[in-house]
């Protein structure tokens, strides 16, 4: 069986980002066949000029606002997308065709550029989007079954519990290669588990999560339900719980159907789904401006770091934590003298025999007043923050997010009681900790305030962020 785990943990936000493209795509091609089609076509005569490229165009700059519009219509929900009727979303795809055509409209009533120069081609446009839209979805849910029956980005699954939803569950998901989940171990007892499938049953839980290698907990029952929740957590393992008619009756967000079952996915952070594609979107665009427009400070730096020190490298790599406390080469403009470099602050100081300065380093924030570690230029390029222009390149590939906790240091796991949980999103070049007093705060404030970001993420607490990041980096708010 092909095994990788990270792209199983990225099945999810890999079907919603090809869904939010098709769609794209699809309405720029719909409405310029729509256009096509009555200059082209149609032998009837019209007095308008043709103008398809401006008329293309004006689509592609409105392409976003239709797609947000989609996104309210629950159209990137994967309950919708994977639902066995088809009703629900086609009959929501005929609203978005509709609703995208009357946003066109509305930008033609108030910018007077006669859009629609012929009113027919409004309907035409709603009817070739909505076909489009329709056939996009049916091609994107061939390919994704196709993907899963190969077992690409398929999700190995733990159930747990002694109930009937057990049995259902797990013959469902065995018989069904296409819901994009494997039965990789069931902890019950027997008579819960399907005779073909009690070869992978397990004792405990705890035996489960070491062989199975599974990447969610299915829970149908409510015994040691918060025991169960901390591990599927500590794991960053989703976790379901599959409530019982009581609980079903009371609950009033949103379950997922796996097969006829209804299964509460059990979320640590609001930052999933369509909100996290759209957020690595913003990430892509905002680090691609940046790089542009620090293309030559980053030079300027790069020159002046290399003829300062010939022996090393301008630029400094040190291990990181991400997402799924996933390791990786965060990049830095070196600031530290190379003798210290990749040393902690014991012992660096240590090492230059300044022990005197541990204490109150640490005391002070992990900070210290004319740090002997740093050099001259260091100081310079650290007050005006110029040392983390490269993690840009960081947020390019995906390591880390523009706005999230801080990248942890893998020693500082094992001190800090909450990192599965700040864990849960990319760290970030910069954060809610970061522009709150940056290294004017306690490690423990810092800490504090990432979970609080983690918990209660929506996208104005990112860009109120952003924009206060803007401001403590023109002001060096805390920068030492």
């Amino acid at each position: 069986m092909w095994y990788n785990k990270d792209m199983r943990k990225k099945s999810d936000f890999i079907l919603r980002l090809a869904l939010i493209l098709g769609d794209a795509v699809v309405l720029i091609l719909s409405f310029a066949a729509a256009y096509f089609i009555r200059v082209y076509v149609d032998p009837r005569p019209f007095v308008f000029e043709s103008q398809i490229l401006e008329f293309t165009k004006t689509v592609v700059l409105l392409v976003p606002i239709m797609v947000v519009i989609f996104a309210a219509l629950g159209l990137y929900r994967k309950t919708i997308f994977l639902a066995k009727s088809r009703l629900a979303e086609i009959s929501r795809l005929l609203l978005a065709a509709i609703f995208s055509v009357s946003a066109l409209i509305v930008y033609d009533f108030f910018i007077g550029e006669n859009f629609f120069p012929v009113r027919v081609m409004a309907l035409m446009s709603a009817v070739i989007a909505f076909v489009f839209l329709v056939l996009e979805r049916c091609l994107v849910r061939c390919i994704m079954r196709w993907v899963f029956r190969k077992d690409y980005g398929v999700r190995r699954a733990i159930v747990v519990g002694n109930n009937k939803n057990t049995e259902y569950l797990a013959n469902y998901i065995a018989s069904s290669p296409e819901s994009g989940y494997r039965v990789a171990g069931i902890v019950a007892g027997k008579k819960f588990i399907p005779t073909d499938l009690r070869k992978k049953q397990y004792s405990s839980l705890k035996e489960a999560l070491k062989k199975a290698r599974a990447d969610v907990i299915f829970q149908t029952d409510e015994k040691s339900t918060e025991y169960v929740f901390r591990q599927a957590v500590e794991r960053h393992m989703l976790y379901y719980f599959v409530p019982s008619e009581s609980a079903l009756s009371s609950h009033l967000g949103e379950l997922e159907l796996v097969g006829n079952t209804p299964a509460m996915l059990v979320k640590l952070t609001p930052l999933s789904g369509g909100f996290a594609v759209l957020k690595r979107v913003f990430d892509v665009f905002v680090a691609l401006i940046g790089i542009i427009l620090g293309a030559v400070p980053m030079a300027l730096i790069w020159v002046i770091l290399k003829l300062g020190d010939l022996k090393h490298s301008p630029i400094y790599t040190d291990e990181r934590l991400t997402q799924y406390n996933r390791k990786f080469k965060c990049y830095k403009f070196r600031s530290m003298r190379p003798e210290y470099s990749g040393l902690t602050a014991e012992e660096a100081f240590s090492k230059m025999g300044r022990e005197d300065l541990i204490k109150p380093y640490r005391e002070n924030g992990d900070m210290i007043q004319d740090d002997p570690r740093i050099t001259r230029f260091g100081r310079l390029i650290r007050k005006t923050s110029l040392d983390e222009l490269p993690q840009l390149f960081n947020i390019l590939k995906g390591d880390i997010s523009l706005i999230g906790p801080r990248a942890l240091l893998p020693g500082e796991l094992r001190t800090y009681g909450d990192r599965s949980l700040i864990l849960t999103v990319k760290s970030g070049l910069t954060g809610l900790a970061q522009v709150s007093g940056r290294r004017d705060i306690s490690f423990e404030e810092r800490r504090a305030l990432d979970i609080y970001y983690v918990k209660n993420w929506s996208v104005g607490l990112d860009l109120s962020i952003f924009l206060r990041t803007i401001g403590a980096v023109l002001r060096r708010d805390g920068a030492k």
